[in-house]
């Protein structure tokens, strides 16, 4: 909980950020995740668009609960912390915008968000020290000023994916530039790279690779890329279930499957053929928290999910999940 607790001690520190494009850096957060980092256990600049509000990490009450929310834009959308429950040591918290049905995922680190934030606001040449002051010595330390005009790459996306990492966003608009040039091998290769485990833990590269082979004819293995898609978190694929579901070509049997397994003769079964009790209630909780992006019920299956981190064995998740305003 000292990510969150952190956050709320720093909220008043940036409640005045202005609707600007320097303040793109503005919120600042201070927060620890369970993986510390310099950039993520100092003073940071995470988020985000023009007149973004801060808003409490406690204000999770429709979202899916594994975010920790930072900041609000205009239209409702949030940017957000995840915490992965079962994350591997040193992994980093990745920054996402949470949606209904979801997350999208923007960065898979705050220092990688703050570092695009930096070459995005940099390539605008605009003559503004304001944004480099707010960025304080994280932004330092991960961009120098003008990097991006002296590496004499004209293409923001390609300087992006060289030089700061790889982003959702900018491969699938790597893809749609291929398709609107009428090259569909370059498109398909470039789909086909997104998939290849850049962004562990997420379904959305092969949701999105089953779409764009949908779209270029390849119907057979776009049914087989949407399956495969839909063994990560449904609530990682960018698309509503349905959407990917019917590329599959399933119904609601995988559903009702689901479903099945969070009965407790399903639990019955599963410790029956000797899958530990850890196990168990850990694949449960994803069970409930897949079932509960088809319709963004997040709320109403929230307890559910923290009782079975606390049977895993996982308490710290346990509470985390539950703590509200």
């Amino acid at each position: 909980m000292r990510a969150v607790v952190a956050v709320v001690a720093s909220r008043s520190a940036f409640a005045t950020a202005a609707v600007s494009s320097f303040h793109r850096l503005k919120p600042i957060v201070r927060c620890s995740s369970s993986s510390p980092s310099t950039a993520v256990s100092t003073t940071i600049p995470t988020s985000t668009s023009f007149g973004e509000a801060v808003i409490s990490p406690a204000a999770k009450e429709g979202l899916v609960p594994l975010v920790i929310p930072l900041s609000e834009s205009s239209a409702g959308t949030l940017t957000c912390l995840l915490r992965w429950p079962t994350s591997p040591p040193g992994m980093e918290m990745p920054v996402v915008e949470v949606h209904k049905h979801g997350v999208w995922l923007l960065a898979k680190s705050v220092d990688q968000y703050i570092h695009r934030i930096l070459v995005e606001e940099d390539a605008k040449a605009q003559d503004s020290n304001k944004l480099w002051n707010a960025s304080s010595e994280a932004g330092e330390k991960l961009y120098k000023r003008g990097d991006f005009l002296e590496s004499q790459i004209a293409d923001l996306d390609v300087y992006l994916l060289k030089k700061v990492g790889l982003f959702p966003d900018v491969i699938e608009r790597k893809v749609s530039r291929h398709l609107e040039r009428g090259d569909q091998v370059s498109a398909m290769i470039t789909g086909e790279f997104y998939t290849k485990n850049h962004f562990p833990g997420f379904g959305r590269p092969f949701a999105f690779n089953a779409q764009l082979l949908l779209k270029v004819g390849r119907k057979l293995e776009a049914k087989d890329a949407a399956r495969g898609s839909l063994k990560s978190p449904w609530w990682t694929l960018g698309f509503k279930y349905q959407e990917v579901a019917e590329i599959a070509e399933w119904e609601d049997e995988q559903i009702e499957f689901i479903k099945e397994k969070v009965t407790e003769e399903g639990r019955q079964e599963d410790l029956k053929k000797g899958k530990a009790p850890e196990q168990v209630a850990l694949d449960e909780a994803a069970f409930w928290l897949d079932l509960a992006s088809i319709d963004g019920t997040w709320d109403e299956v929230v307890d559910r999910v923290a009782e079975c981190y606390m049977e895993a064995g996982l308490c710290d998740i346990a509470k985390f999940i539950l703590y509200r305003e």
